[in-house]
């Protein structure tokens, strides 16, 4: 607990690694992903109180208060509902001991400290979040046109002469109002990233992925 503690006052508590493929099952977050859904997981950062999960799907967080007590808070952010901007990655200087991702995932900001040595993991990490962030915000100016066109399409319609009685004529521009955004959201709200991840992550060898906080100051 002395130790913890201490780590904590040096500003050193939160620093993470990158978690290897093959040591998934042995992380917190491995309950909470949704492999009965398709739901896989990319990349894993793990601190003295945090880690941070990130799936095909979703952005699982389990939030720890401090590095002494045990509590966690399970935070789970979709990425259809959550869309990334403002992903930035700062190196470390020729002392620091640690890089930092930095993004917006929704109404959250996020600033994540990893030890240096996971630099290489980190930049593959930075590129998916960047090509995600950049799909989500065409998608989303498209999802907007697509709802303007409509307001647009359903309003000269309701102005031309139509031989049908109200009713037929309103159940026709609701059901073709209901699949067209049907189809808008099917199409511009993309749920799984597999692909992207896929694409940018590789499975590195994580050399030493138990990395202890004694081991980063040595390093340094």
């Amino acid at each position: 607990m002395l130790k913890n503690l201490a780590m904590e006052a040096l500003g050193m508590g939160d620093i993470g690694s990158v978690v290897s493929a093959d040591d998934y099952k042995h992380t917190d977050s491995d309950d909470y992903v949704m492999y009965e859904e398709g739901e896989k997981i990319y990349f894993l950062i793990k601190s003295k109180t945090d880690e941070y999960c990130f799936t095909n799907l979703a952005l699982i967080h389990l939030d720890g208060s401090s590095a002494v007590n045990k509590k966690r808070l399970l935070n789970r952010y979709s990425y259809s509902q959550n869309i990334i901007r403002d992903v930035r990655l700062e190196t470390a200087g020729t002392v620091d001991m640690d890089v930092e991702i930095k993004f917006v995932l929704g109404d959250n900001s996020y600033s994540i400290d990893v030890a240096k040595v996971y630099l290489n993991q980190l930049r593959d990490l930075y590129k998916a979040l960047v090509k995600i962030a950049s799909i989500q915000r065409e998608n989303s100016t498209y999802y907007q046109y697509a709802q303007t066109s409509l307001n647009t399409a359903s309003s000269t319609v309701s102005r031309a002469t139509n031989t049908s009685t109200p009713e037929e004529h309103f159940k026709e521009i609701n059901w073709y109002a209901f699949n067209w955004l049907k189809y808008a959201h099917e199409t511009y709200i993309r749920k799984d990233f597999s692909e992207i991840f896929d694409r940018f992550i590789e499975q590195h060898n994580v050399i030493n992925t138990s990395l202890d906080y004694e081991t980063i100051v040595q390093e340094r």
